[in-house]
């Protein structure tokens, strides 16, 4: 029996490096590999030497720029959430199929794509301008563009990562029992009660999915912020990283400015790691 239950015990333990393998090399190739050239390569001065005067230099020029990439992922996330909670709600109460099609249509769209057309959107001459002016509700050459500015910065953000996040909070407010907010309901809870006593404290974990996926992604975008950022001013980290590749031809410090935007990624990562653990 002791050697039935060792056998057993010894191939659980392959079984289970077996299938973790594959993961841990991909995630070994396609991240950590990379990442420790990229930290040993931010120590490489543009002279030849060896030392901390990439990262003292990406402080001193870009810490503005750093925090300002925080602060726009910040509010971008917190907008998010706020318009997926709104929109995946009804979708759970009421069946809209077109509706949920219409909103998930940003998972399938590229980055260059969101970039330009919300460009051309949010131009002071574009399409959203054009239609205010078509209303006459005011006069469009008083309108504040906000095509290259933190708004319009924002605006696209959130509609580009706006797919993923209803379709996963979506999947979890369906996963929500019927029955539970039939008697909810039938206790007298309205749709905005049902919602937020019942739909979003049951869906927790989905809500630290979503907020390491889009905020890991907004802090790696380069395209939006290319196409919407504005020319003067604060810019999102990654316009600065492709600044020093391409104009000055700095790999040191852009990968010292890789290796801050690795940080702030795994920072929030392991956020969330640890709270799943304690649950």
């Amino acid at each position: 029996m002791k050697s039935t239950s060792l056998r057993e015990s010894i191939f659980t333990r392959l079984a289970g490096i077996g299938i973790a393998t594959p993961a841990l090399l991909t995630v070994s190739l396609l991240f950590v590999y990379p990442f420790i050239l990229s930290f040993a390569e931010s120590f490489q001065l543009k002279d030849g030497g060896i030392g901390l005067a990439n990262y003292i230099e990406a402080f001193t020029t870009y810490g503005g720029d750093m925090v300002y990439t925080i602060i726009i992922c910040v509010i971008s996330l917190s907008l998010l959430l706020l318009i997926t909670v709104f929109i995946a709600g009804i979708l759970r109460l009421y069946a809209f199929p077109v509706v949920e099609f219409l909103f998930k249509i940003p998972l399938f769209v590229p980055y260059v794509v969101v970039g330009h057309a919300m460009r051309v959107f949010l131009a002071p001459n574009g399409t959203l301008n054009a239609a205010i002016d078509a209303m006459t509700l005011w006069d469009v050459s008083q309108l504040p563009s906000i095509a290259y500015s933190s708004a319009g910065l924002i605006a696209a953000l959130v509609w580009k990562n706006l797919g993923i996040a209803l379709l996963i909070l979506l999947g979890a407010f369906r996963s929500v029992n019927e029955e539970m907010l039939e008697a909810a309901q039938g206790l007298g809870a309205n749709k905005l009660k049902v919602i937020t006593q019942f739909l979003i404290p049951l869906s927790k974990g989905s809500f630290g999915v979503i907020a390491i996926l889009t905020f890991t992604s907004m802090i790696s975008s380069f395209s939006i912020p290319a196409m919407i950022g504005s020319g003067g001013g604060n810019h999102m980290i990654m316009i600065d990283l492709y600044h020093q590749i391409v104009y000055q031809q700095n790999p040191g410090l852009a990968n010292a400015l890789g290796v801050f935007s690795y940080i702030i990624s795994l920072g929030a990562a392991i956020y969330y790691i640890r709270g799943l653990s304690k649950k």
